[in-house]
């Protein structure tokens, strides 16, 4: 199983739960969530079958900063 931590600027609960659910959509096996309490808005994600670019090129086009967390 991978696991890939990203960064964020996302602050809105509704926002990431909608996020999470496209994500879900394009990565359907992953387990997908978001950290909005920690400083760096953390979205994680678990699964053997995701593209950490296309993960950040998603939230990217919807108007996000998102990185990978070294």
């Amino acid at each position: 199983m991978k696991i890939e931590v990203f960064k964020t600027n996302v602050d809105d609960q509704n926002e990431a739960a909608a996020l999470a659910a496209s994500l879900s959509n394009f990565f359907p096996h992953s387990r997908i969530t978001f950290d909005l309490e920690d400083c760096d808005k953390v979205l994680r994600i678990e699964g053997n079958y995701f593209d950490a670019d296309a993960v950040s090129q998603m939230l990217m086009e919807n108007g996000y900063e998102c990185s990978i967390l070294d």
